[in-house]
């Protein structure tokens, strides 16, 4: 009889294995941001604790159907993508974090429907791609994509800047590796550069000052860079090995800002030094290389650009996020995935793993 976790058998064992360390990671530095002169069991230790534990039963639950089950409900996730990102403007229910309307208050939790729709997203730009290859040859195909895409993308980026890039790197990506002429990408690069004044015009106050920050880094009045620059000297005092774990002095005089999500790695560097560091970029960089074998060893273009769009969407945001708290990128809000505080976040990421590796168990069952 087969049993639940019967499909753990045929995934790749090295991305298990990370996400465990990561997860591990993760719940000890949200433990050290909560340290005290003592051991506390607080809320967002549980919450991530619960959320990895919930995300790994999705996980498990995903390889149990074959990833192109998805195919032929385009109509229906498309649909679902959209409601779920406009459920936030829903009276009583939407919540308003840090200036971006981007949450649900279901009470007991939150929940930030963008990191779900993420799946919904890159499943749907798969089916789309696959089907219409032939067509990025001609630069209007280029842009078929791009208004299929453009509703979803359009409705993130009102409310969140960060995710919405997010979106729009796992769009590029997974239209390059779909065929992409490269005389047609450069003609749409310059129509990207060209439409950045008219998209900055559309942003959000708070959107725009935090771009004005990034562009002015040495004014500390400017909103995020007094962050950005605490950051930095957290980093700095970290040296080589760190000060030891739970006794990083900026963190626990609260000088490393939002501490529990979008700087986790400026706590981890501070505490665990360069060494640190470099080993949670080494996860990274193992986790993100058997992505790509996945990618190389898929049986048809639909699974390859599923697993090409997650990949992108990982890449930019774990770069984005070490290199905010190091001040060489904006600041976005955009979280570490697997390590910061977030049972969205790390729910929809082991889904998102969940797909991946279906994508891998069914192009290893008829390879020989």
């Amino acid at each position: 009889m087969r049993t639940f976790f019967e499909p753990l058998k045929s995934v790749d064992r090295y991305i298990l294995i990370i996400i465990g360390v990561l997860a591990f990671i993760s719940l000890l530095m949200l433990t050290s941001t909560v340290y005290d002169d003592g051991f506390m069991l607080d809320r967002v230790v549980i919450v991530q604790a619960a959320s990895y534990f919930l995300g790994f039963i999705g996980m498990v639950a995903v390889l149990h159907m074959g990833y192109t089950f998805f195919l032929g409900l385009e109509k229906y996730m498309y649909i679902a993508a959209v409601v779920l990102l406009l459920s936030v403007y829903i009276p009583g229910l939407g919540l308003e974090i840090y200036g971006s309307r981007a949450w649900l208050n279901l009470g007991i939790t939150t929940v930030q429907p963008s990191e779900f729709v993420k799946i919904l997203f890159v499943l749907l730009m798969a089916s789309y791609l696959s089907k219409h290859r032939d067509d990025l040859k001609q630069f209007r195909g280029v842009i078929k994509a791009g208004l299929y895409a453009l509703p979803i993308i359009a409705i993130v980026l009102k409310e969140d800047l960060g995710s919405a890039l997010v979106y729009m790197v796992g769009w590029a990506f997974m239209v390059f590796f779909a065929g992409l002429d490269y005389k047609i990408l450069a003609k749409f690069v310059i129509g990207v550069a060209a439409a950045v004044p008219m998209v900055y015009n559309l942003l959000s106050g708070y959107q725009k000052d935090r771009i004005e920050a990034f562009l002015h880094p040495g004014n500390l009045d400017l909103p995020g860079n007094y962050q950005v620059w605490q950051s930095k000297v957290a980093i700095g005092s970290g040296g080589f090995f760190g000060k030891g774990l739970f006794n990083g002095t900026q963190k626990n005089l609260d000088f490393i800002p939002v501490q529990q999500s979008d700087f986790i790695f400026s706590v981890i560097v501070e505490e665990l030094g360069f060494v640190g560091g470099v080993f949670v970029i080494l996860l990274y960089g193992g986790l993100l290389f058997r992505f790509t074998t996945i990618v190389r060893d898929a049986i048809d273009m639909y699974g390859a650009l599923i697993v090409t769009g997650f990949t992108a969407m990982f890449l930019f945001q774990i770069f984005e996020n070490i290199a905010m708290t190091l001040g060489i990128m904006p600041v976005t809000g955009i979280t570490l995935p697997f390590l910061s505080g977030g049972g969205t976040s790390v729910m929809a990421s082991m889904i998102t793993v969940g797909v991946i590796l279906n994508v891998g168990i069914n192009s290893k069952a008829i390879r020989f």
